[in-house]
């Protein structure tokens, strides 16, 4: 039988990554039932029954971390029971997140514990590596940095206090080109943009290493805006967040299918 997959976000009270969020979940389900139609199984499936798994709100879901009625693990418990009851008794489970936190590494993999236990063995739960896992996404960002003309990058990461964490990041930096500086942890944005101008640079793009549009890619734009007035002589560019494209949707699918 196939999998059913749950992608597990931070969770945002501003709507536009959720909206996000649930857009991407439909890209990643024409990758599933793309892969199901060319399955030799589809026959089985449809023989069986149980062709409604072809629908994306059942073969891919979505579940928040925080800032939702319920916990994680009660999330998954009942995307676990509806997957169940369709005939599918395996599911697998996506973090989009992009740093290997205390989130990644201790939260969800507690969650995840929780909610195996409740499902018991009627379902088979497996926690896939974290988004940001996927070496592919450097293309991605490039992507996003070619319609720019800078002389000097700057990837703007959330950043975590967890030790080795900012080492992904920094190892992306070094790929595009860029220095790496985080939201919540040193080094900031403004210490990297004071270190490029002294450097004599007057071209800066600022590249956000986050998912989808929300309040913090709000807050940098705002910052970004106060940086143009400090350094009046730099031009400052800023980039887009990944976003919900097909692109980071096939990233998805190479970890999950």
């Amino acid at each position: 039988m196939p999998y059913a997959y749950l992608l597990v976000s931070h969770g945002s009270q501003d709507p536009r990554p959720v909206i996000a969020t649930q857009k991407l979940a439909e890209l990643v389900c024409q990758k599933v039932q793309s892969n199901l139609i060319g399955n030799s199984y589809q026959s089985q499936i449809v023989s069986s029954g149980v062709a409604s798994l072809l629908r994306c709100e059942t073969l891919v879901g979505t579940a928040y971390l925080e800032l939702s009625s319920e916990p994680l693990h009660e999330q998954i418990k009942r995307f676990g029971i509806s997957t169940i009851a369709q005939g599918c008794h395996c599911l697998k489970i996506l973090p989009l997140f992009l740093l290997p936190g205390v989130h990644v590494m201790e939260d969800i993999p507690n969650e995840v514990l929780l909610a195996g236990q409740a499902l018991g063995q009627d379902i088979i739960i497996n926690l896939q590596p974290y988004l940001g896992s996927h070496p592919g996404l450097g293309r991605l960002l490039e992507k996003q940095l070619a319609a720019t003309t800078a002389e000097a990058r700057i990837l703007l990461a959330h950043g975590s206090r967890r030790p080795l964490s900012s080492h992904p990041v920094e190892a992306l930096a070094a790929i595009l080109g860029a220095v790496a500086a985080y939201w919540s942890v040193p080094p900031s944005l403004e210490s990297r943009v004071q270190e490029l101008v002294t450097a004599g640079y007057r071209n800066i793009v600022i590249a956000p290493y986050f998912l989808f549009a929300g309040g913090i890619t709000d807050a940098i734009a705002r910052r970004q805006e106060e940086l143009k007035l400090q350094f009046p002589e730099v031009s400052f560019q800023l980039a887009e967040p990944l976003g919900a494209t097909v692109e980071l949707a096939e990233l998805i699918w190479d970890l999950i299918g």
